[in-house]
């Protein structure tokens, strides 16, 4: 789900097989860099300007999912630009594609908070990492529409988000603090995303999983669902039936269920 704009894959200590359980590390060093150069040279590069609104909104402390909606290979970057170290003071960790964690591409994500998923069959060690990380107050970030979508309109999102926010907050021993789940909308004014369009990136209000403890788990999904994609669609500010060109190739995008 997060991709890097690197587009070799060159022999390299590849940091996670398919058996072993998932992990993610941030290197300090690595992540310095990567900001450093993202703020300074690549993003100001390719873009005309970027747009942030809604800083407010991120928590400083405690357990974060972010979840943006997804138009772009750029998308990852724009999180890490809106809502990442320089912002919040915090490290992320993001699901991505397992097809995206090989060679030199795969070594550079895996030590910024990267880690693999089976975009064709979601492995319970997975759920399970995504769900240890929020426990120990870490910021996640999952694309919640699963592909990219080169519209305006939000897709209907997948009930994974909201499944492993609700399992952490089940599972940590503070039941006093919930679960925020971010929404986030990513708008280019070029779909393509080319050189010299414009990015405006609107981050809502959290959604706390402790408002949900009256329901059902089930039904606690659904609401919890529910909620983000009203959001996300109130974020977008588009029409509802719009249309548009999807890049749904299995082999580079997850789809979380």
């Amino acid at each position: 789900m997060m991709h890097v704009l690197t587009p070799f894959a060159v022999p390299f200590p590849y940091p996670f097989s398919k058996t072993e359980k998932p992990h993610s590390r941030v290197s300090p060093w690595l992540s310095r860099l990567a900001y450093a150069l993202g703020q300074s040279l690549v993003l100001p590069t390719h873009f005309d300007q970027i747009t942030v609104t809604g800083q407010e909104n991120l928590p400083r402390t405690g357990p974060v999912l972010l979840a943006p909606t997804h138009r772009s290979r750029w998308d990852a970057i724009m999180v890490a630009y809106a809502t990442g170290r320089p912002v919040t003071g915090r490290n992320m960790r993001f699901m991505v594609s397992i097809n995206e964690m090989k060679g030199l591409q795969g070594w550079v994500v895996g030590r910024l908070g990267g880690f693999p998923v089976n975009p064709l069959q979601l492995r319970i060690e997975t759920i399970q990492h995504s769900v240890e990380l929020l426990c120990e107050q870490e910021m996640l970030v999952i694309f919640p529409e699963g592909n990219i979508y080169r519209q305006r309109h939000v897709q209907p999102i997948k009930r994974g988000v909201a499944t492993i926010a609700l399992q952490a907050q089940s599972k940590m021993t503070e039941q006093t603090q919930g679960v925020q789940v971010i929404p986030i909308d990513i708008a280019y004014s070029d779909l393509s995303a080319q050189w010299g369009c414009q990015v405006k990136v609107k981050i809502g209000q959290p959604l706390n999983t402790l408002d949900y403890q009256n329901y059902s788990p089930k039904q606690a999904s659904r609401e919890l669902t529910a909620d983000l994609q009203a959001a996300l669609e109130a974020l977008a500010d588009t029409p509802k039936g719009v249309k548009g060109d999807r890049i749904s190739s299995p082999e580079q995008e997850p789809v979380l269920v």
